[in-house]
């Protein structure tokens, strides 16, 4: 029963993507090996990092270039506080080689961090289907599409990109990057996300962005994407098309790999990745109390014990402490009575 019940919850949950019911799910959800970032955080009590080592390789462009770059992105991703708010790090360390192209070409190479990103994102709409699982008067019924499943789920998306970087990557100074992140589940198999981004703001770097990702979950551990991604800059566009696999090898690890084609404007070239994907898992579920009529009753023990649990100081600082072993805790007994004769 177990073996069943796990694969039934691994075949309604998107491998590396978010779920559509809730923040928080059994399986692990990342965002590897895509570039886009799905409206739905982790939740919480989550701690979650997903990795990725690359190979990027183009074409040397006139003056200046950067044609090779090898590293290693780490993404860390968690919610403190509310379920529906995500707090994330993204860190790039590369090793390029920088070339000029003139009447003669030289290069070098460089190592050094080209990403130091610190940001937070906010689910302000999450959309919600009908289970037509439960529909058994009506095959047509059943089978029809959902129409609310063309109205995405909305987030927000704040962050700071700190200029902690390489010389290569200096803007001047720490800039903004703002987005708004959409999803749409069209079936239980196959869902979309749009990311449009505005980075470096306030700079003379700006960019602006955007990433369409389509994910398709073939089987209980297997899936598969295709992306397009297209950064538009003030002297040229960056492009980028890429397709992968994800593997779920348990339900806290993911094993990702992709491959893209890259156009940086005049230039072509390739885009190799492997990542891994792995949280610790802290996740608490809230308890509600409701009435006969499934509403839920407010200023009870309950809903009191929800408030102390997510309150600011409880939770920034339940990341240190350790579970008390439940086996050094006493029981209360009652004493039996004896009745006199």
């Amino acid at each position: 029963m177990k073996s069943h019940s796990f694969k039934y919850t691994l075949f309604f949950y998107f491998i590396g993507l978010q779920t559509v019911f809730a923040q928080y799910t059994e399986v692990i959800n990342s965002n590897k090996p895509g570039f886009s970032e799905s409206p739905y955080s982790v939740g919480t009590g989550v701690y979650q990092f997903e990795s990725n080592l690359f190979f990027r390789n183009t074409k040397i462009e006139p003056t200046f270039s950067r044609p090779q770059s090898f590293g290693f992105d780490m993404l860390f991703r968690t919610s403190l506080f509310l379920e529906k708010l995500e707090l994330n790090a993204q860190v790039s360390y590369n090793r390029d080689k920088v070339a000029f192209k003139n009447i003669f070409t030289s290069h070098y190479f460089d190592t050094g961090f080209s990403r130091f990103t610190i940001g937070a994102k906010y689910l302000i709409y999450q959309q919600e289907y009908e289970d037509k699982s439960k529909e058994v008067r009506s095959w047509k019924r059943r089978n029809a599409f959902d129409k609310k499943r063309l109205i995405p789920s909305v987030a927000i998306y704040a962050g700071l990109n700190t200029d902690m970087v390489n010389d290569y990557y200096k803007t001047g100074n720490m800039s903004p990057k703002v987005g708004v992140l959409l999803q749409n589940n069209l079936s239980n198999q196959f869902n979309i996300i749009t990311n449009v981004f505005y980075d470096k703001i306030g700079t003379d770097f700006p960019e602006l962005s955007y990433i369409i990702t389509g994910t398709y979950n073939f089987s209980d551990r297997w899936s598969t994407f295709i992306e397009n991604q297209t950064i538009f800059q003030e002297f040229r566009n960056v492009t980028n098309l890429g397709t992968g696999l994800a593997y779920l090898y348990n339900k806290n690890l993911q094993i990702n790999a992709s491959g893209r084609f890259l156009a940086e404007g005049t230039a072509a070239g390739f885009y190799a990745g492997f990542g891994v994907s792995y949280r610790i898992n802290k996740h608490k579920d809230s308890y509600k109390e409701v009435d006969e009529n499934g509403r839920e009753v407010k200023n009870t023990p309950i809903t009191r014990y929800n408030k102390k649990k997510n309150g600011f100081f409880s939770r920034l600082f339940s990341i240190f402490t350790k579970k008390k072993d439940n086996k050094s805790s006493k029981k209360r007994t009652r004493k039996k009575r004896k009745r006199k004769n």
